[in-house]
């Protein structure tokens, strides 16, 4: 995931916004005792996803892909004062461990977590989104997106974490990458789309900005 030498990732991090004590805390327990930190958003992408809340400002936000809850505290720091943040998590075994962070937090009370596949939660959501934040299994990028688009306000945002895929989106795709053509086909889908203005910022493993029209 990391494309810029370590020495220029460190600087960009320590001119960045620190993490506050509890982020830190979480950061350092996720990458010691879960499996794969390296799906955490981390440090440099934790304070974009909270600046980016805090420029939206949103009433509502919808996260597919809760992981240990890092990123979910990112984004309820730009909640409006009446806010919520529903997030979407399939692997029960991370709820506790999440809500053992979130507990420490007053941005605790606006979130709330789904346990299941969204797939089958986000058709029965009754809500208008001002945020959405994709980061869950890749393959069903295209279908999240889809199902989420008419529950998205007009000019609300979309986020779509891992659009670079550790570069192997620029690399030669093998017969049996299904992962890697199933980014691509996203970023293509995303790229033609006329509902969307979209940026492709190359920060971590990429995140996708899209402005619905």
């Amino acid at each position: 995931m990391d494309f810029l030498p370590a020495d220029l990732t460190a600087y960009a991090e320590t001119h960045t916004s620190p993490e506050s004590t509890l982020l830190q805390q979480l950061n350092r327990n996720t990458r010691a005792q879960v499996m794969a930190p390296r799906m955490l958003s981390g440090h440099l992408q934790g304070r974009l996803l909270s600046m980016i809340a805090h420029m939206i400002r949103p009433r509502r936000i919808l996260e597919i892909g809760t992981y240990t809850g890092y990123s979910a505290l990112c984004l309820a720091e730009g909640l409006t004062d009446d806010g919520l943040l529903i997030t979407l998590e399939q692997n029960e075994e991370l709820e506790d461990f999440a809500r053992s962070y979130w507990q420490q937090s007053p941005l605790g009370a606006k979130i709330d977590l789904r346990i299941g596949s969204a797939a089958d939660i986000i058709p029965a959501l009754d809500e208008t989104f001002d945020l959405v934040f994709i980061d869950a299994d890749k393959r069903n990028n295209q279908l999240y997106y889809e199902l989420i688009f008419d529950k998205l306000r007009p000019g609300g945002f979309i986020l779509a974490d891992n659009v670079l895929w550790s570069g192997k989106v620029v690399a030669p795709v093998k017969t049996n990458d299904t992962d890697t053509k199933t980014v691509l086909a996203f970023n293509q889908l995303v790229q033609n789309d006329p509902r969307v203005e979209n940026i492709l910022l190359p920060i971590r493993d990429g995140i996708m900005l899209i402005r619905k029209r």
